[in-house]
């Protein structure tokens, strides 16, 4: 607060609508109280406080009281859950728990600061001229001349912080470098293909901070500050939630930006999709091979170029030659127990008729080609375009690709450095969108396919994969994958710590493309760097009527290694994918049934569907309570320290602890021994080391073997295992593996408890699609473990919904130090004790 230390003024304080206002000078600090244990802080320079809505936050402000004290040095704002000390010097705030703990705060000499700044926009002339690239990542459209012209007064904005020495950062969306703990890093937050930010970060001290920006952020814990930098605001305006843990940090975010909704039960199971499927008769043919196998499968997905051939690039519709009766087509994936994703795009080229309906309707962005997303009507004029030409043919989900429509870096054989390619891909986008703006593109986009889908049919529930993301997005019934990845070693180690992150964002669903997106190596294009050239034929040609017959997917056996980690590792992801170009994925791409590679493959394919009680209960305490189903294990384990920079181990809702390996073991690039391979394959004894959180005893989910916690072990892990562990006092619900979500849906239940500890779990049913949850057709059963009885307690059924299973065959299965006692009972929806 620069003013208010330059002249040594101070604050003055008056109170409206349940806030308190702050001024000195030219300065105006406003804070209120959101919840008990959530406080808005909102900072200007010599203007009226911003009325108009936030685009990221979208409940109702309530009015929560709040006591004010003060003293010589600062005023005290206090609920019974969080306490904000104001500096009357500098302004200066800290922000203290119940009993005076401090929580965080700012540099004594102030932490907020803005610097005026004017706002610019561009004016494209009517017949403007437009030029037209095309790139892996698609066909692109470029004005070639705007004119600048002066829009407003706006600030960038400085927020600092002071973090304590053993506190531990994440969040901030998913990126490509890899960063576990923020502390001594840095972030360039804007929208790019391998870059999807979310503007929320979390503490291990039991706090989170939601910038509301929608323009280029940074973010700063290094030599040059602790602090956050955006580009383009109105005011400085951020929240602090307090919640103490994890999960009441993220039901704070959820209440600000709104509750995620249920995807549909088969958006958790296995999803087969490549670049990319040229006919519907090819990907019937998928479908029914691996209903021929008995792997289980739920979704194929059709990759750009949906549309007919020659119509230009982006129209929403399906092309007559290759698709001659998408509505029997549909209908025949369903028959098999299958449902079809379709790629759509925001850019529209080559005359197509849904770029002419847009342009004629003026919703078109500067480049005439990427829809205008910022406005309803184009929302709807899009949404409409998908439900004719798609939605109504019985696509069941989307693909929403390239929600960063001005990515500009995506060229050339060498990477540009990091400060260029922000420049780059940001003045691009300031060309055709507002510079507070320009991050929230995909935000928008996602709402219009949303209220779109939801208006049309409240039967199926919506979908949406999408390659960027932002605060607020998962209300829009969003997954997002973290962009066009290579095949490496390195790029599967990066993941794990990103997709951590990303979902201490705050954004529940997140994936990546299993096996990395480009499996070769192209000398001439940075991006696309795999390691594996053997059998990759590049991208699918744009005009292919028949699928290519020489595509027998990658033969080298390296690849084959880290295709099964990778999958090893998604199978406990919110969304289990494979995805990719240059080669064919399915499962018998990596050999037979019989053969090793294969064999693993299946086995966590069928894993995957053991354990979808689980996962889907994690999804309803996502939509209920907003807590997350990917976890870091430092933010779950806080007060141990030696959590804090773990990069290769993350929690899979509360129960497991998964350990993916990231190493090659058996076969190098080229096909080639690893060097510490054994004589035979299938004997090689492999391990990794594990660290176990202290505080608790672990079990081996493959063996139920005892670890005490707060030590490092060497694990087990050859192919065929995925080290995985699970805390004492945990019930971990399975079932039996089906073909397809819908197969059986009175499957008997397994529910593993793991003694040493009470334990609990809410088990979670509903119809699997639909709305009619928001209407209260689900049920819940709670499961509760008390250690010191030894007594499991199967709670009364609350609820019902269509299609409910009356009766189940439940299999208890009691997990003690290597030790297991079994006892099956006939669960009918009333209570059921069992003493052991």
């Amino acid at each position: 607060m620069s003013a208010a230390t330059a002249t040594r003024s101070r604050l003055t304080l008056r109170h409206q609508d349940h806030a308190a206002l702050f001024q000195c000078g030219a300065m105006r600090l406003r804070i209120s109280f959101c919840s008990p244990a959530c406080v808005r802080v909102t900072y200007t320079q010599g203007r009226e406080f911003q009325s108009r809505p936030s685009r990221i936050v979208v409940a109702a402000q309530p009015s929560v009281p709040f006591r004010v004290s003060q003293d010589e040095q600062s005023y005290l704002l206090s609920t019974p859950a969080l306490s904000v000390k104001v500096e009357k010097d500098t302004g200066a705030l800290s922000y203290l728990l119940p009993d005076g703990a401090l929580l965080t705060r700012e540099p004594e000499r102030g932490g907020k600061w803005l610097t005026p700044k004017k706002i610019f926009r561009s004016v494209f002339a009517q017949d403007a001229a437009i030029t037209a690239s095309s790139s892996v990542d698609g066909l692109r459209a470029s004005a070639v001349e705007a004119e600048q012209v002066f829009d407003r007064d706006a600030f960038e904005a400085k927020l600092e912080f002071c973090f304590a020495p053993d506190e531990a950062l994440f969040g901030l969306g998913s990126h490509e470098e890899g960063y576990g703990n923020l502390r001594g890093r840095s972030r360039e937050l804007y929208q790019q293909n391998l870059k999807a930010v979310v503007p929320f970060f979390v503490s291990s001290r039991g706090y989170g901070v939601l910038l509301d920006c929608g323009s280029l952020m940074t973010f700063h814990d290094d030599a040059h500050g602790a602090y956050w930098w955006a580009d383009a605001v109105e005011e400085l305006d951020f929240y602090l939630i307090g919640g103490g843990t994890l999960d009441n940090t993220m039901r704070g975010y959820h209440a600000l930006t709104g509750a995620a909704p249920m995807l549909p039960k088969w958006a958790f199971g296995y999803i087969q999709s490549k670049e990319r499927y040229v006919t519907a008769e090819e990907m019937l043919d998928v479908v029914r091979e691996y209903r021929r196998r008995k792997i289980p499968l739920d979704a194929v997905v059709l990759d750009w170029k949906s549309w007919p051939n020659g119509s230009g690039w982006g129209q929403k519709s399906f092309d007559p030659a290759r698709f001659p009766e998408p509505e029997r087509f549909t209908a025949e994936l369903h028959r098999l127990g299958a449902r079809l994703m379709v790629s759509v795009w925001p850019a529209m080229t080559g005359g197509c008729p849904d770029q002419k309906e847009l342009l004629r309707e003026h919703l078109m962005l500067g480049n005439q080609s990427t829809y205008n997303a910022f406005l309803p009507e184009a929302r709807s004029i899009y949404w409409q375009q998908a439900e004719r030409g798609l939605f109504r043919k019985g696509v069941d989900a989307w693909w929403c690709d390239c929600t960063e429509p001005f990515e500009s870096d995506w060229h050339g054989a060498v990477k540009p450095e990091p400060h260029l390619r922000l420049l780059e891909n940001t003045q691009q986008a300031k060309r055709y969108l507002d510079a507070a703006e320009i991050n929230l593109y995909s935000l928008l986009h996602s709402q219009g396919i949303y209220e779109g889908q939801r208006a049309a049919d409240s039967s199926k529930r919506v979908l949406n994969l999408t390659r960027s993301s932002y605060a607020g997005q998962h209300r829009y019934a969003t997954v997002t994958w973290n962009g066009d990845i290579s095949a490496a070693w390195e790029t599967l180690r990066r993941c794990i710590p990103e997709g951590v992150n990303f979902c201490a964002s705050g954004e529940p669903y997140w994936t990546v493309d299993i096996g990395g997106f480009f499996v070769g190596y192209d000398p001439s294009l940075w991006f696309w760097r795999g390691d594996f050239p053997e059998g990759c034929r590049g991208l699918t040609s744009s005009d292919a009527l028949e699928p290519d017959a020489n595509d027998r997917g990658c033969q080298d056996r390296g690849y084959w290694e880290l295709y099964t980690r990778w999958l090893q590792y998604a199978a406990f992801l919110p969304m289990f994918r494979s995805h990719g170009t240059d080669a064919a994925r399915e499962i018998w791409r990596f050999g037979e049934e019989g053969t090793l590679f294969y064999n693993v493959i299946a086995r966590y394919i069928r894993l995957r569907y053991e354990l979808l009680p689980y996962i889907y209960s994690l999804a309803a305490a996502v939509t209920r309570e907003g807590s997350p189903m990917l976890r870091a294990v430092a933010l779950q384990f806080p007060n141990d320290a030696r959590t804090h920079d773990l990069l290769d181990e993350y929690l899979f809702g509360p129960s497991l602890l998964v350990c993916p390996v990231t190493e090659p073991m058996y076969f190098l690039p080229g096909s080639r021994p690893a060097q510490h391979a054994k004589h035979s394959v299938q004997h090689a004894p492999y391990s990794r080391s594990v660290y176990l959180p202290a505080g608790r005893r672990w079990f081996d989910f493959w063996t139920n073997a005892g670890f005490e916690g707060g030590q490092r072990i060497q694990a087990h892990a050859p192919l065929e295992t995925l080290p995985i562990f699970v805390p004492e006092g945990s019930i971990l619900p399975m079932s039996e593996a089906v073909e397809h979500v819908g197969q059986q849906p009175d499957a008997p239940y397994e529910i593993r408890v793991f003694t040493g500890q009470d334990a609990r779990f809410t088990l979670y049913e509903d119809s699997g699609d639909g709305y009619e949850y928001e209407r209260g057709a689900f049920s819940l059963i709670e499961l509760l473990w008390r250690q010191k009885d030894r007594r499991l307690t199967i709670g009364r059924r609350k609820g019902s919904f269509a299609g409910m299973t009356p009766r189940r065959e439940w299999r208890i299965v009691l997990i003690s130090d290597a030790r297991c006692a079994r006892h099956s009972v006939a669960y009918t929806g009333e209570e059921v004790q069992i003493g052991y």
